[in-house]
Parts: C-alpha cells; sequence; structure tokens
C-alpha cells in the first residue's frame, strides 16, 4: 500500500501563534503560501476540507468546512498575494503554537488538514509517516518527499492511515470470499473461529522459523479476511435499506454502530489469538486470562496460573504480558495487573509511541513489546537497548 493511492501532495509545518490563535489578528489564513501555491496552483479553489485533531486518547476530533484558496489580488496587473482562508472551527480552536499540521491534498481534490500536538504521538508519528521531520519552532512549510509517497507503508503506516478515519481498500481473491461465505453462511463466526480459518489459509507459516514474522502475518491476513468479508455482508444489507420504506435513519445509524463496535472488540481478541499460537507453538508454558488480585485478569501469565499463586514461587520467575492492539493512555491499566510481579510487558501493534510516553513507560517499569516490523516506526533511541520484539520475549521467558 502507497500513500500515492490516497495524496497527490502532503505538506508539513508547525503552527505560527497567529494561526493557532486567528483572533489576535482577525486572520483566519495560514502562512506558508508559496508552497501551497506548489500543491494548489494559481487559480481560487474552493476545497472541502475535513479538519482532524489527533489525541492521545482514544478518539479524534473531526469537523467539515470548506477552504478557500485565492489571489487576493487577482485584479492587479503585476502583483499577488496568495491566501488560505480556513473557517473557524472545533479543531482548529483546540489547535496551539508549534503543534504539528499537515495539508494532504487528496486524490479527489478534497482538502485534509490534520493537527498532532507538539512532542505527542501522533506528532512523531505523521512526521514518520510522511517523511517530514520539523524542529519545534520550524513555521517553515515542507512538501514531504514523493519517493515516500511511493513507497511501501506497511502496517505502521496503514495503522496511522486508519487513525486519520481513511478507510482502506478490503481485497483479497474471490476463491477465499467464498469459501468464508460456504464456511461461515453470511453471518460473524466467533473471533477465535475466524483466526483458526485465517491461519488455516497460511500453511507455511510456522512461530519457530520467525515469531515476530508469523505473529504480524496471522494478524495481517485476518485482518484482510475480515474486512473483504465484511465488506460482502455489509453491502448487501445496505442494498436492503432500512426499515419498512428502506430510508430509516436511525435503524441505519443502530446498524453502523453494530458495525464499528464488530471491529473494535474483535481486533483485540484476534491478536490475542495469534499471540496464543505463536506462544505454543515456539513451547512456552502459559495461562491465558489469569485471574490475580483484586480480580485483575493479565493477558498471559508465565509459566502459568499454578506458579502464580504458588506458595513457594520465586516471583522473578514469573513473566506478565498485556496485550493493547492500541496503547494511548490505556497503557497504565497494566501496571495495577498481577501485583507479584514488579516488572511488567505491554505488548502493542501501535507505531511511533512518544518518546515521552515511552519514557513514562520505563520508569514505571513497563517494558514495551514491538512486533521487529513496527521497530522503523520508533526512533534510533527508542530502538537502541530498550524496545523488544517478540522474539526477544520469548527468550527472555524461556530463560527464566
Amino acid at each position: 500500500m502507497r500513500l500515492a493511492e490516497y495524496f497527490r501532495s502532503v505538506a508539513a509545518k508547525r503552527l505560527s501563534a497567529v494561526e493557532a490563535h486567528p483572533e489576535r489578528s482577525n486572520q483566519h489564513e495560514f502562512n506558508g503560501v508559496g508552497t501551497l501555491r506548489d500543491m494548489l496552483g494559481d487559480d481560487r479553489k474552493e476545497l472541502p476540507t475535513r479538519f482532524i485533531y489527533l489525541t492521545d486518547n482514544e478518539t479524534a476530533i473531526t469537523a467539515d468546512g470548506s477552504c478557500t484558496w485565492y489571489d487576493a489580488r487577482e485584479n492587479h496587473p503585476t502583483r499577488t498575494e496568495y491566501r488560505f482562508y480556513f473557517p473557524s472551527n472545533q479543531v482548529m480552536d483546540m489547535a496551539a503554537s508549534n503543534d504539528l499540521i499537515l495539508f494532504c491534498l487528496n486524490n479527489d481534490g478534497t482538502m485534509m488538514i490534520v493537527i498532532g500536538p507538539e512532542g505527542g504521538t501522533s506528532d512523531h508519528q505523521l512526521q514518520w509517516l510522511f517523511d517530514v521531520q520539523l524542529a519545534a519552532d520550524n513555521a517553515r512549510l515542507v512538501i514531504g518527499p514523493a519517493a515516500r509517497m511511493e513507497s511501501e507503508i506497511g502496517f505502521a503506516g496503514q495503522y496511522i492511515l486508519e487513525e486519520l478515519g481513511i478507510e482502506l481498500t478490503a481485497e483479497t481473491d474471490d476463491d477465499l470470499l467464498q469459501q468464508m461465505l460456504d464456511l461461515f453462511g453470511g453471518t460473524f463466526p466467533t473471533t477465535a473461529i475466524f483466526s483458526d480459518f485465517a491461519r488455516g489459509t497460511l500453511t507455511t507459516i510456522n512461530p519457530l522459523d520467525g515469531p515476530d514474522e508469523a505473529l504480524m502475518t496471522w494478524f495481517e491476513q485476518e485482518e484482510k479476511l475480515f474486512r473483504a468479508y465484511e465488506k460482502h455482508i455489509v453491502s448487501q444489507r445496505i442494498k436492503e435499506g432500512f426499515g419498512e420504506n428502506g430510508d430509516d435513519v436511525d435503524a441505519f445509524v443502530k446498524y453502523s454502530l453494530s458495525v464499528l463496535n464488530r471491529r473494535k472488540s474483535r481486533v483485540g481478541f484476534a491478536l490475542e489469538n495469534h499471540l496464543e499460537k505463536v506462544f505454543s507453538g515456539v513451547g512456552l508454558d502459559f495461562s491465558a486470562q489469569c485471574k490475580t488480585e483484586n480480580r485483575k485478569k493479565p493477558d498471559f501469565i508465565f509459566p502459568g496460573c499454578a506458579e502464580y499463586h504458588g506458595p513457594n514461587t520465586n516471583p522473578d520467575d514469573l513473566t506478565m504480558l498485556g496485550v493493547k492492539t492500541t496503547c494511548k493512555d490505556r497503557w497504565r491499566q497494566v501496571l495495577s495487573e498481577a501485583e507479584k510481579i514488579t516488572n511488567k510487558h505491554l505488548l502493542t501493534l501501535e507505531p511511533g509511541i512518544s518518546l515521552h510516553q515511552t519514557d513514562e513507560m520505563r520508569d514505571s517499569n513497563l517494558q514495551l513489546v514491538i512486533p521487529a516490523q513496527i521497530h522503523e516506526s520508533y526512533t534510533q533511541q527508542q530502538q537502541q537497548g530498550w524496545l523488544m520484539n517478540v522474539g526477544e520475549f520469548i527468550e527472555l521467558v524461556k530463560n527464566k
């Protein structure tokens, strides 16, 4: 998957105080028009725009509007004065000086303006994805390199695009889709059953050959198959309409929410399912969802629940692993699980978590475990000597 499949061009800068607080100058205009002119051309344009404010919490803040690109001196014979006007909205109200801002010109001619708070995870993720490295005080608009637009972005890049609300293409071959329809009858099976099916379509994958590759290959295969299967079922349901006359908005919204909730709940279980197969495949002893103190249920205890509760077990021989597809601010939940174990581990698929947050994890005795394929989205400082991959975690448990 390439960025060029979605964007014509992307430029980034740090917001100035005037842009972040337009009431100071009574203007709603972005600076850097010279670079924007390279993106947008010379003609006046009204650009339908989706504004997105990414936080380190669960949900992004969005607003829709229209930005205007125009020459304020278009009637002057020799002079030009281009401006890029933006409307007031909740996203721009939340923006602060030095926040990262991206101007994404979509392939359909619309615009997406994305803001990531300075120094946060989204700031780092967006700079990595579009290969625009800006200093905190760099207000100059920079266009992302064309080579990055054409390169494969991998799972980490796809993750960030989904955070932006971009619906990724769900493709699989017709034979596999027909197998799913025949096997599941147009209904959604349990996650465990679907995970087994996904692994069964990849018969050559063996965790002993590489646990990181096995985990990500299985997980990505399930994501691809599920989205293709879901697309087929949902599209058929939409064709039927909602309500007696086919236009019941409340019924449509209810169905849409059920689709979104299924996606959110399924993905975490899928990751745990494939991790269990990886751990079993390399010969680790473990217990899943072992009940510990205060009715907490950490995702994995090594070597097992019996050892955890054994009166003679040395706590240093125990390992706990929490699993979260995305961390956000929820990583702190892991700290209260399995009180006997001081140094805890957390596996996540979230790319490019900020240095500030990983430093806080380290200070809290929490070790982050990231599949090797996602390490590139982290800084060299994070990768060297601290960040752990799945294979390294398995060796740690085996050595204990």
